[in-house]
């Protein structure tokens, strides 16, 4: 996916439709000069809703829309006719999509299901007609209610990526050279920092017809949960994922110390990432022979640890092994 084609976040100005007022109208025929209160009900105002759709995976759809709109609700009418309802707006957004409200940032709803719906905008009930008022001491109220009016407001749609696998590591870490490998995936490859610019997914294959979903998460750097390198713009995406890869190179000086970074910046975005499941895959281990990779390896955290290569093909069929029992467990 290009990165022109990956967008993540979109602000919308939404606003539901006006309920319609209810009618007040006597009725009126040939032989019934001075009939009885007879006006309808008004329709009700057209809501915003979003609805999930697992065949999107951007927000791509969404890049230009500033405005949506829902129709309004019809007045009522005579002979206790009620007016239609106004037009229902529905939105399609991917799984993994959370709506804000842009003033104050306050999440008001998660999609991750497919067809899951949510009324965001609600429209305006529709006013009662003169029917509803008439009683033993008005007989023939004139009068009606007036609709009410639909909500407006700003908010923010963003995506956090779903995938039972994502990859956490600094840049040039072999992350994309992994999911390039593991799947049919085709992330941008190349010797120097931030090459993936975009999160990447991809579909492993694993014994037979199982499979699980990976994510390649750009490089997070060290004081990325203050806005450095790629901040806080991709950090989102990790907490939708149910494992983290955490991805040091072999050649790195201290293996340890940059996981523990990894892992503090983690904890400094959103406590709450410590609690899902880890696993360390020592990677490149193809630059070093086989006998000096735990001398290299020393005090490493108690998680499952894998040596890997994913140019020489080390390791790759134990790594997803590793992915499968704790994704299952």
């Amino acid at each position: 996916m290009s990165n022109e084609n990956f967008v993540d976040y979109v602000k919308i100005f939404f606003r539901s439709g006006n309920g319609g007022a209810g009618s007040a109208h006597l009725h009126r025929e040939k032989y019934v000069p001075k009939g009885g209160p007879d006006g309808g009900d008004g329709g009700r105002g057209g809501h915003v809703i979003l609805q999930g759709n697992k065949q999107l995976w951007t927000l791509l759809h969404l890049r230009y829309t500033k405005h949506v709109f829902a129709g309004h609700g019809v007045s009522g009418m005579r002979n206790m006719m009620s007016g239609s309802d106004g037009k229902d707006i529905i939105v399609d957004v991917p799984l993994g999509t959370v709506v804000k409200d842009a003033e104050t940032g306050e999440v008001e709803c998660e999609i991750t299901e497919e067809g899951e719906k949510h009324i965001i905008m609600a429209g305006g009930r529709g006013g009662l007609g003169n029917t509803h008022f008439k009683s033993a001491t008005n007989q023939t109220p004139r009068y009606c209610q007036p609709g009410e009016g639909g909500v407006e407001a700003w908010k923010i749609i963003e995506l956090k990526i779903l995938a039972d696998v994502g990859l956490v590591g600094f840049p040039n870490a072999g992350k994309s050279t992994l999911l390039s490998v593991v799947s049919a995936a085709k992330p941008k490859i190349a010797d120097y920092a931030f090459t993936t610019l975009v999160p990447n997914l991809g579909i492993v294959s694993y014994r037979d017809i199982r499979s699980f979903v990976m994510a390649d998460i750009p490089g997070i750097i060290e004081d990325a949960h203050q806005g450095k390198g790629l901040g806080l713009r991709f950090l989102r995406h990790i907490e939708r994922n149910s494992t983290l890869l955490f991805m040091v190179p072999l050649i790195s000086e201290n293996i340890r110390k940059e996981y523990d970074i990894l892992l503090n910046e983690l904890k400094m975005y959103n406590p709450e990432l410590l609690d899902k499941k880890r696993v360390l895959a020592i990677t490149k281990c193809d630059l070093m022979p086989e006998k000096e990779w735990k001398k290299k390896a020393k005090k490493l955290p108690e998680i499952p640890v894998v040596y890997i290569s994913s140019v020489a093909g080390i390791g790759i069929v134990e790594l997803k092994d590793v992915l499968w029992k704790e994704l299952n467990t």
